[in-house]
Formats: structure tokens, sequence, C-alpha cells
């Protein structure tokens, strides 16, 4: 036993690490919270709750494009239709979860009978999660919800869209390109809306070698929604056969590289 002597009162307490931890000091500086160590433990925070909450999902497809579509927008109703037939065919589908095509194809899902997963970003003017969201996940950072995006889809369908949709679009093909993911469907509705962006890669970009010509080919330009849910089906297909261990004949290597020719 430890021999005491003196008033105990008289010695100043000694500050425990919890008793730092729990103090709360007027005035308290908590600048420390924007510092870019703090910062990157919300991003990792980020990160583990994306993947808890989306690694179940099974196959699912991402669906982009302009929050600014209204209803009366005839693509409004083509990404209705295409997500409720991804449903009908068993996938989830992945949005932004905000309003425009976003909204459109989380309605589909709902339609179509499957799950409908909105992953929202935090933006200076307040977006607000559609009402046809099963599951939303919310995000502060852009490039943690691209993950998301592309970490749990087997296929992209991009709609018409402004600044936000292009690098959705682009993110995509050049993990493609670079095979940081694997050769997925990347289908884009409205031949009309893309030509000129088309028109331009294959006459200048193509043209000057700033990509290969068969780089294109990556992305498949419709105005069908049922040939992209068509090209999201055997692509799972054509994935399930590999993971039982059956080989791909050539040609359907070749397809899933590039699916068909880019028209436009």
């Amino acid at each position: 036993m430890t021999e005491r002597r003196g008033p105990q009162s008289q010695l100043p307490p000694q500050a425990t690490a919890d008793r730092k931890l729990l103090q709360t000091k007027p005035y308290q500086d908590v600048s420390f919270l924007e510092t870019d160590a703090w910062r990157s433990l919300r991003i990792l925070g980020e990160f583990v709750s994306g993947f808890e909450t989306l690694a179940r999902l099974g196959p699912a497809v991402t669906v982009f494009g302009s929050a600014r579509t209204l209803p009366s927008d005839p693509m409004y109703r083509a990404a209705t239709m295409l997500a409720k037939g991804l449903a009908e065919a068993g996938f989830t589908v992945i949005t932004g979860g905000g309003p425009g095509i976003m909204e459109a194809a989380n309605r589909g899902a709902q339609q179509g009978g499957g799950l409908s997963v909105g992953c929202t970003i935090e933006l200076p003017h307040e977006q607000r999660v559609n009402d046809y969201t099963d599951l939303s996940v919310s995000f502060r950072y852009f490039f943690v919800r691209k993950m998301m995006f592309v970490k749990y889809a087997q296929g992209f369908v991009i709609f018409p869209g402004g600044f936000g949709t292009l690098d959705e679009l682009f993110e995509s093909i050049t993990l493609a390109q670079t095979d940081k993911i694997a050769h997925f469907p990347v289908v884009l509705i409205g031949t009309a809306y893309w030509k000129g962006l088309f028109d331009w890669m294959q006459t200048r970009v193509a043209a000057e070698g700033k990509i290969d010509g068969g780089d294109l080919g990556l992305m498949r330009v419709t105005d069908d929604v049922d040939e992209a849910v068509s090209l999201m089906v055997e692509s799972r297909a054509r994935r399930e056969s590999a993971r039982a261990g059956d080989e791909p004949d050539e040609d359907d290597v070749v397809r899933e590289v590039a699916p068909r020719r880019t028209r436009i």
C-alpha cells in the first residue's frame, strides 16, 4: 500500500487522457476540424459508410443525367421506362438521388419492383432527395460518391445532361480505357443530343491521334431504352458465365470490350 501524507486536496488533479477528451473549454479553438488531416478522417468515414450501405446491392446499373430535366420532357419518361425495365430484369438502379433524370430513374425502379438507390451530394444550394429512393446515402465529396457509382455498378446509362453528367461520362470511359475497371456497357441515350460530341471526337480527337479510334467503341449510343436494357442483361450473363468457369468465346470477349460499333 502506498503511504499518503498531507491533505490530498492540496495536490492539483492530474488531467488524464479521458478527462482531456471530455473537458469542454469556453471559446475552445476548433479550427483543427477544418485541417486536411481531420478531413482525411471524414473522407475515410464516407468510404466506410458507403461500402457498408451498398455492398449487398447485387447486380446494379447506374443512371446519370440532368437534374434539370422536367417531367414533361420525353427524356424523363424514357429514363422512367429504362429503369423500370432494368428493375424487372433484376437490377438495382443507382442514381444521384436528386431531381430530373435521377428522379425519373428512381421512380421507374420502384415501378418495376426493384431497389431504388440514391447517392446524394452536399451542394451550396441544398438539393433534396427525390421521393422515389428506397435507400439513400449522402456524401460531402464528389470523388467518394463517384467511387460508389462505379464500384457497385455493372453498367452505366447516361441521359442528356450538363457538366456533372459529362464528368461522369468521361470518368467512366477513362477508367475503362485504362483498364481500371472491367469493360462493362456504357450506353448513351439520345442520338440527337450526343451527335455533336461524337462528331467532334471522331473528326478532331481521334483524327489527331489524341485517342485511338477504337476507343469510341467503348460507348454505345441509342434512342431505344429496350436495347440499353438488353445490353446490360447480356453483359451480366457473360460475367456470370465467366464467374462459373466457362470460357467465353473470342466473339464474346470482343463484344464485352466494344459491344458494337458506336452509331451516331
